[in-house]
């Protein structure tokens, strides 16, 4: 509401677990249900049509551009990083250390053997101790002449050599060349050439290890870094561009790209089902909403709702028809049926039917609804929403049923323009332009078909009088009406009187026009019963009710109203017209034969509630403008003189008196549209009874002298 600040109560809220408990929330629940499932079949499980490293049965072209970020890319290019990353390796000090262990124990046996006095026994026992090093006995015998400083500075020699080849990184393949460098560096070293056989023999024998041990945490924890830093790998597909063609060989590239157009679903999509419930309960939240606040009345009338809501699932389920048709089974022909769904014909049926500014809400929800059917095609939700948009104005001015089939010309223009727009948005080929554009125009037919074939089915069904089933009551030709012409002639052209009134009012106050001229047109049909017991159908001086008593007459004319009622139901008319038939007279007084029995003998037994119409008052606009206009028309032709100034005067003084009377309680006029209301009366009373214009001399001399001419050539010709 402009200007209006809307204030939401948290008890507003508290009312919607209310309305969904009541009865009417079953069928709001089954409505939304139903949409559920008509927008859910395409998440629901599928039969695969393709498996990997198996041959494409058919072309498989992208109905439209998508960037999407590729899993088995991604992961392929994660995979290679990975098998990038070099081993890690970490230096084991502890090898080194175990040797050193190794060649002290063995010098230790050589000086525990040296310090033996006995040189036989220092020999025995330096050849059984090295052993394993299968040393010559010649040089067994120089090593048992050594001394302790000699043994010494080769135990520190061969420490030394140890630790120069060992210090740097020495891997599994790499302990022999090790063990070689050791051997070199032994005959290069400045030990005395007669010890150096010891060395060599010494680390011959040696058991070497690799001193760089294989990390295996820090090689995962390197290959995960590699792995992390390769950022997502983003695929963009053309609109049309081939994914796979016929015989080739699939691969999960192209599944995944299947997957991601919605060409092909693997299993159902949770994920996607969730989205799904969450955007309709948006959507139905917003509609709930704008029905609650902006719509009350629609909101509390449960046929009116369930109506709305019908109309929504009968667009829905063309929509899903219309999607599934497959034009000939070429992919980038039959990925622009979207362009056919019927959005505008929902659009049109719920402004006829329910409220043209609804309809506006209903359309944008409609077409948000198409563009997620269609598989997400933003084209295809603006090229409903326009069309819907569209199809609302070419029914505002609905004059009668025909104009909804001249509204396909509207939507075929609309949907023309339209759809070359976007092709030209989205860089279509021409055949596409063409196939487009025949399919809007397609539209706009199927539109205008749906709604002509749904809406007398729908009127009849919900009880509902639209723009167009009154305007067909309107038809002079209607039975009702042509008795009336025929049989009260007087009361017929009162009647249409009373509806020219009536409609100029209702347009001043923004009232519905159209119901109060077919309303007011109607309203006295109750009189075809005894046409001449009222004074406009009689055309003679003879008045049935001078014979009659007062009491009895104002019986007569109150009962026209129930005679009224009784022809509205035989004849079937709608129930707003039937209102103003009931109420068109409320309780008014029969005040010409009440004032006639005041005057008669028995006037002090006179009760003003028997000359009182036994009738609802007025409960809408139309039908207290109805009442005024009928009591003006009516009044107006009794005046004896009929200048501006009095019928202004009059017209006042009649809705005064009706408002004094309490007649307009319940019809929600306020004082200033009955202000309007008045005004509008004088000006169609103004061209009523407007006076006649008073000739010139001149002119009036020239038309006798035309006269004149014309019978002398009557004359002649006679003759």
């Amino acid at each position: 509401m402009p200007g209006r600040r809307l204030e939401v109560k948290w008890s507003e809220f508290k009312k919607v677990g209310a309305y969904l408990a009541a009865p009417r929330g079953i069928w709001v629940a089954a409505l939304f249900l139903l949409v559920w499932s008509i927008m859910a079949i395409d998440l629901f499980p599928q039969k695969l049509e393709l498996k990997e490293g198996q041959p494409s049965p058919r072309d498989f072209k992208a109905p439209r551009g998508i960037v999407y970020e590729s899993e088995v890319l991604t992961e392929r290019a994660r995979q290679e990083a990975a098998r990038q990353v070099e081993p890690v390796y970490r230096a084991d000090t502890s090898v080194v250390q175990r040797l050193e262990q190794q060649i002290g124990e063995i010098f230790r046996q050589l000086q525990a053997a040296i310090n033996e006095e006995d040189e036989k026994e220092r020999f025995n026992k330096i050849k059984s101790g090295l052993a394993f090093l299968e040393l010559d006995e010649d040089f067994l015998k120089t090593l048992a002449g050594a001394n302790a400083a000699s043994l010494h500075n080769l135990e520190g020699e061969a420490r030394t050599i140890l630790r120069r080849v060992m210090s740097g990184a020495v891997p599994q393949d790499a302990v022999e060349a090790a063990r070689a460098k050791m051997l070199a560096q032994v005959d290069s070293s400045p030990v005395d050439d007669k010890f150096k056989p010891l060395l060599r023999a010494l680390f011959r024998i040696i058991e070497l290890r690799p001193n760089l041990v294989y990390d295996v945490a820090a090689t995962i924890e390197n290959r995960e870094k590699a792995r992390n830093s390769v950022s997502p790998i983003q695929v963009t597909i053309r609109q049309d561009e081939k994914i796979v063609g016929d015989g080739e060989i699939v691969t999960a590239e192209d599944i995944e790209a299947l997957q991601k157009l919605g060409l092909l679903r693997q299993g159902s999509s949770w994920n996607g089902l969730m989205g799904l419930t969450l955007f309709l309960l948006l959507l139905g939240g917003l509609l709930w909403g704008y029905l609650r606040f902006f719509k009350p009345k629609i909101y509390n009338n449960s046929r009116l709702s369930l109506l709305l809501g019908l109309l929504i699932v009968i667009t829905l389920i063309f929509a899903r028809g219309v999607t599934a048709i497959n034009l000939g089974g070429q992919p980038e022909i039959s990925s622009l049926v979207g362009y056919l769904v019927p959005v505008a014909a929902g659009s049109m049926l719920v402004a006829i039917l329910v409220d043209v500014q609804l309809a506006v809400f209903v359309t944008v929800i409609l077409g948000l609804l198409t563009g997620v059917m269609t598989g997400y095609r933003f084209q295809f939700a603006v090229s409903g929403i326009i069309s819907g948009l569209v199809g609302i104005y070419a029914i505002t001015h609905l004059n009668q049923r025909s104009d909804l089939a001249r509204s396909s010309l509207y939507l075929m223009l609309a949907n023309l323009l339209s759809i070359i727009s976007l092709s030209l948005l989205f860089n279509n080929s021409l055949t596409q332009v063409s196939i487009g554009a025949l399919l809007g125009i397609g539209n706009g037919l199927l539109s205008a078909v749906l709604a002509i074939g749904f809406l007398p089915f729908l009127e009849s069904s919900f009880g509902i009088t639209t723009a167009v089933k009154l305007l067909e009551l309107s038809n002079p030709n209607h039975p009702l009406l042509k008795r009336l012409l025929l049989e009260a002639p007087g009361t017929y052209h009162h009647s249409i009187l009373v509806g020219n009134l009536a409609e100029a009012a209702a347009d001043a106050v923004g009232a519905d026009s159209l119901l109060a001229r077919v309303g007011a047109y109607y309203h006295d049909i109750g009189k075809l019963r005894r046409p001449y017991f009222f004074i406009e159908n009689q055309l003679t001086s003879d008045n049935p009710h001078d014979k009659l008593s007062p009491s009895l007459s104002a019986l007569i004319i109150s009962y026209h109203v129930k005679d009224g009622l009784e022809l509205a139901k035989e004849y079937r008319l709608p129930q707003v017209i039937i209102d103003i038939i009931a109420q068109h007279h409320g309780t008014t007084l029969i005040s010409f034969f009440y004032h006639k029995a005041k005057e008669s003998s028995l006037a002090n037994n006179i009760v003003e509630s028997d000359f009182r119409y036994e009738s609802p008052k007025p409960q809408t606009k139309e039908a207290a403008i109805v009442m005024l206009a009928d009591s003006v028309e009516a009044g107006v032709r009794s005046l004896p003189k009929t200048s501006p100034g009095r019928m202004e005067g009059f017209v006042r003084k009649i809705i005064k008196e009706k408002l004094d009377d309490g007649q307009l309680d319940a019809s929600d006029l306020t004082l200033r549209e009955l202000a309007a209301i008045a005004e509008a009366f004088m000006r169609v009373l103004g061209g009523i009874f407007h006076a006649r214009v008073e000739y010139p001399e001149t002119v009036l001399r020239e038309m006798e002298r035309r006269k004149g001419r014309n019978g002398m050539l009557h004359k002649q010709s006679a003759g």
